[in-house]
């Protein structure tokens, strides 16, 4: 996938060499031994991925199946904008997948999955992240930077973007997403999760997030396609120990305060979650009147 890339230091194609990046101008980027390699602008302090104990978190419960109905919405409008993809034969491959903050590439696996011959880019600022996603799927290729900046991808080298509650750069977006390529979007509503979020103080969900992801999406981009999707967990102490740890809110809560919490619950805890998956396409220009 390095003809897709491209040196964060001067913008010029990558090529690829052992275990090495570089560029025409000289910039190299070792690959990691575990698989990933980082490409961030140097002398840039980059953002603060997640710790290895929410990466942990994460994987468990994803693992656990919790979030399969999220999964297969992911995977739904993933296919409908693979079905509408132009792909340009840059690489032996059908399409490419990139997915911003992609985490444990649960999704992202999910994805590819049901599309032979695709291939995907995990974006993470989180190296423990990174190394669970490379081993999602054999074709994902993982890279080390912060979504915030620009991104290591050349110009409208993107089928599909995907962004699970994660940070997003709307112009860097724009610039990476082919003409016919599609960004789907996850962002938990302000109900998410009820049942967990007044008991345990947990960062609370902006209810006009939605329209400030319009606002920050456009004019580039514009909303083809819009699903609300909730559903009810029944969680033990454990998976509620999870959720909690892997999320956001991880960054503020003291680990053995949430530990002790925790062993207070029932063996059953419901808990609501809510999100809603809307994929975007770059703005058409308006038709001249009749």
């Amino acid at each position: 996938m390095a003809a897709c890339l491209r040196c964060p230091n001067c913008g010029a194609p990558l090529t690829v060499a052992g275990r090495v990046l570089s560029c025409a101008a000289g910039h190299a980027f070792d690959l990691a031994r575990q698989g990933y390699v980082t490409l961030a602008p140097p002398r840039r302090s980059g953002a603060r991925g997640d710790l290895a104990r929410m990466v942990a978190a994460r994987d468990t419960f994803l693992s656990a199946g919790h979030y399969a109905s999220l999964a297969d919405c992911i995977v739904a409008e993933g296919l409908a904008a693979a079905a509408q993809a132009v792909v340009e034969p840059v690489m032996a491959s059908a399409g490419l997948v990139v997915d911003l903050g992609a985490g444990t590439g649960y999704y992202l696996a999910a994805l590819l999955q049901d599309l032979p011959d695709w291939h995907g880019i995990a974006l993470d600022a989180s190296r423990p992240a990174l190394r669970r996603a490379l081993r999602a799927h054999p074709r994902i290729a993982a890279i080390a930077c912060d979504v915030w900046q620009e991104l290591p991808i050349q110009d409208a080298r993107a089928d599909i973007v995907l962004n699970v509650c994660a940070p997003r750069n709307a112009q860097e977006i724009a610039r990476v997403l082919a003409p016919e390529g599609a960004l789907v979007v996850v962002t938990p509503t302000s109900r998410h999760p009820h049942g967990l979020a007044r008991d345990f103080e947990l960062l609370d969900v902006d209810a006009d997030k939605q329209a400030r992801l319009h606002a920050t999406l456009s004019p580039q981009l514009e909303s083809v396609r819009r699903r609300e999707l909730e559903f009810d967990l029944a969680l033990d102490p454990a998976d509620v120990h999870a959720l909690i740890a892997m999320g956001p809110s991880a960054h503020h809560l003291d680990p053995d305060e949430l530990r002790d919490r925790i062993l207070a619950l029932p063996p059953e805890t419901h808990v609501n979650t809510s999100f809603v998956v809307e994929t975007f396409r770059h703005t058409r220009p308006a038709a001249p009147p009749a």
